[in-house]
C-alpha cells in the first residue's frame, strides 16, 4: 500500500504479514496509565488493522519508523528477530556542540559508545551510566554535518542493543546532548528545540517468513 495519512496513521508500508508506520513525536507508541494517555501508535493502528501486534517501541518524543505485527504469529517472528538483533535500525540526531569525528582508526567513519545503562531509581524512568550496575550497551554513531552557526552536530545512529533511552544516554554522557531532550539535556539544550530531534529513519530486516530483504526508510522532520 502507497505510503500516506489515515484516520491519524501515516503507513509507509501494509500488507497482510506486517506494518511499518511512522510514529509522530509526542505520541506513545502504546497505551500509558490514566485517561490522559489513552491515545497511541498501537490503538490507532489497531482501529484501522484489528490484528495489528506491537513489536517494538519508540520515545513518546521520538518519531520516525515503527514495525507492526498482523497476528500472533508473525509477533512471535518479529520478536525473535529483534531478540536474536536482526533488525538492522539508523537514527538520525542534531546535537548540541561541534562532535568531532570518530577516531581516524574507524577507516568507515563510524565510532562506537560503549557505556552500561542501569535504572535510576530514584529519578525514574531516568537512565545513567554505571560501570558497576549497568547492562552493556552499544551505540555506532557517525557525523553527517556541522553547523557552525547553531553549534550543532548532526549525526547518525546505529544502536546495537536496544537499552531504554541508549541513544539519548549515550550521546549526554559524551557532553552532546539531543536537542530538545526534556531528560538528559540542561535547560538551554531543551530550549534550543520544540521536540526532541531523534528520528527513526531506516528499518531493515529479513522477511521471518517469506524470507525476503525488508527495506524502509524516512527522512527526518527536522
Amino acid at each position: 500500500m502507497p505510503a500516506g495519512p489515515s484516520e491519524g496513521v501515516r503507513s509507509v508500508h501494509v500488507d497482510d504479514t506486517l506494518l511499518v508506520l511512522e510514529k509522530p513525536s509526542g505520541l506513545l507508541c502504546v497505551p500509558g496509565r490514566g485517561p490522559d494517555k489513552q491515545d497511541a501508535l498501537s490503538t490507532r493502528a489497531q482501529a484501522l488493522w484489528p490484528d495489528a501486534l506491537i513489536v517494538h517501541r519508540l520515545d513518546q518524543p521520538t518519531s520516525g519508523l515503527v514495525l507492526m505485527a498482523r497476528g500472533a504469529a508473525m509477533q512471535r517472528a518479529l520478536s525473535h528477530s529483534f531478540a536474536q538483533r536482526l533488525v538492522h535500525k539508523r537514527y538520525r540526531a542534531v546535537v548540541a556542540g561541534r562532535m568531532p569525528p570518530p577516531d581516524p582508526a574507524h577507516a568507515d567513519g563510524w565510532g562506537e559508545i560503549a557505556l552500561p545503562i542501569a535504572a535510576d531509581w530514584e529519578r525514574r524512568p531516568l537512565r545513567v551510566v554505571d560501570a558497576t550496575h549497568g547492562q552493556p550497551s552499544l551505540t555506532r554513531w557517525r557525523v553527517l554535518a556541522h553547523d557552525a552557526a547553531r553549534d550543532t552536530t548532526s549525526v547518525e545512529l546505529e544502536p546495537v542493543t536496544g537499552r531504554t533511552h541508549q541513544l539519548r544516554v549515550h550521546l549526554a554522557a559524551l557532553g552532546h546532548p539531543i536537542l530538545g531532550d526534556q531528560l538528559y539535556a540542561d535547560a538551554p539544550v531543551q530550549a534550543r528545540a520544540p521536540r526532541l530531534l531523534l528520528h527513526a529513519c531506516v528499518l531493515e530486516f529479513a522477511h521471518p517468513l517469506q524470507g525476503g530483504w525488508c527495506a524502509f526508510a524516512s527522512a527526518p522532520p527536522f
